[in-house]
């Protein structure tokens, strides 16, 4: 397949390599920029030098990340000059939970070291950009915040709070073990409880007695974030689209939320978004949007038409920092080719190493591109043995994104824990691993 015209762009690693992509989405309030894996270092390094532009150039706020809250909001505070973190790897620490490479890695080490010296740049009055999360993983630390905060404010509010909280603790920070019992025995559900206390929180009364800027805001997305997870793990256990749709639901309301929150305080927000492909692609132009899953790229597509931009990446091989199942140690495993007949294959025929799909120029795009093909996508676990089955899926990529940046060969992302890396597989182990 050859792609020509201004559909497709080499990238040639020079400074002007994404001057057209920026020009395309540098007025848009959302730039949705994906990742079709948790673990590999040319999609988050590209995914940083266009946040860095969009920074500094076309005057982007914040970066929302496919984060948890509490854990983001600490990196928030470091890159703003707040806290008591001596340093960007320090911010960092609160990603413990697995898979901590998402986040402790050497790029996003770097981005963060770069957003806090921006961040002194910046002349008085100016705006600061910060760095947010948007999962709904954190529910037992979302809790803990809430209490300190109130603690700190509200010394009667935090015992309600503290009794209200209280029918989680006898599942102990396990919060797949409370979705268990709970999605099998309602009396056992801390659904009325969580509801009261955000309603609580975000009364009138509240409000005038608690607000106080960012920390009160804070406390607030921690508390709709304990609602929404609450419901998140009881779902968990009646079938992948309810609880799919409960977390790209919260992870827009959050952006939402964040969004309104900025727009108090600056008069406008203009957000860069990091998640994977399969979070931010629009869902309608996939085969789980045919099974009912819907996700973030689709929601903030519907709610601002025209003022968003959905950035993917794709690779055909190389090398992935992924797990071989969930809570187990990383490794660096090496990525098959693409499949024949998918995107990634077609890519690879096209003969360039690196290049960006305008798919704007969607006239240009040559027929394979138009047609529904199998897409990879690696999150944080990856097994080359079940490939197809495991990480493919159908989709309309020129429904699916507004562009699409290709990266034939990748290598596996640097955790900053390198010694928890297992050794490289040798590639004639593949498919079995044996």
């Amino acid at each position: 397949m050859k792609i020509v015209g201004e559909s497709v762009e080499p990238l040639e690693g020079r400074a002007s390599d994404y001057d057209r992509l920026l020009e395309r989405v540098g007025a848009c309030r959302f730039v949705l920029i994906g990742e079709a894996s948790h673990g590999t270092e040319e999609f988050y390094r590209e995914r940083a030098n266009i946040t860095r532009r969009l920074i500094v150039e076309c005057g982007f706020h914040a970066v929302a990340a496919e984060a948890d809250w509490p854990d983001a909001r600490r990196v928030d505070r470091f890159a703003r000059g707040l806290g008591g973190d001596r340093g960007a790897e320090e911010s960092l620490r609160g990603f413990r939970r697995f898979p901590s490479w998402m986040w402790r890695n050497e790029v996003v080490l770097d981005f963060v070291q770069w957003l806090r010296a921006h961040n002194d740049s910046t002349g008085p009055g100016e705006a600061k950009a910060g760095f947010y999360g948007l999962d709904l993983y954190s529910l037992f630390t979302s809790m803990g915040e809430v209490l300190r905060y109130l603690g700190e404010v509200d010394p009667a509010a935090a015992k309600r709070a503290r009794y209200l909280y209280s029918c989680f603790d006898h599942f102990h920070d396990n919060p797949q073990a409370y979705g268990y019992a709970a999605s099998y025995d309602l009396e056992r559900s801390c659904e009325q409880n969580v509801v009261k206390l955000l309603e609580k929180l975000r009364s009138r009364e509240a409000r005038l007695a608690l607000a106080d800027g960012d920390d009160f805001f804070d406390a607030e997305q921690n508390a709709r974030l304990v609602k929404n997870a609450e419901e998140y793990y009881r779902s968990m256990f009646h079938g992948r689209v309810s609880s799919w749709n409960l977390r790209d639901e919260h992870m827009f309301e959050t952006l939402m939320e964040l969004a309104a929150h900025l727009e108090e305080q600056h008069g406008e927000a203009k957000i860069v978004v990091w998640a994977h492909n399969s979070h931010l692609g629009d869902a309608r132009a996939t085969e789980m949007g045919d099974m009912g899953e819907l996700n973030l790229g689709q929601l903030v597509r519907e709610r601002h038409p025209g003022d968003c931009a959905n950035v993917g990446f794709s690779t055909y091989s190389g090398t992935v920092t992924c797990a071989d199942d969930w809570d187990e140690p990383s490794r660096v495993k090496r990525v098959r080719p693409g499949l024949p007949g998918s995107y990634e294959a077609i890519f690879h025929e096209a003969g360039m190493a690196r290049f960006i799909l305008h798919i704007d120029r969607r006239r240009e795009l040559p027929p394979e591109i138009l047609e529904p093909r199998l897409q990879r996508a690696i999150g944080v676990i990856y097994r080359p043995e079940t490939e197809r089955e495991s990480h493919y899926f159908e989709a309309r990529l020129a429904d699916q994104f507004d562009a699409m940046i290709h990266i034939d060969e990748t290598r596996a992302l640097a955790p900053l824990e390198r010694t928890s890396q297992r050794p490289e597989e040798a590639p004639e182990t593949y498919p079995t691993g044996m």
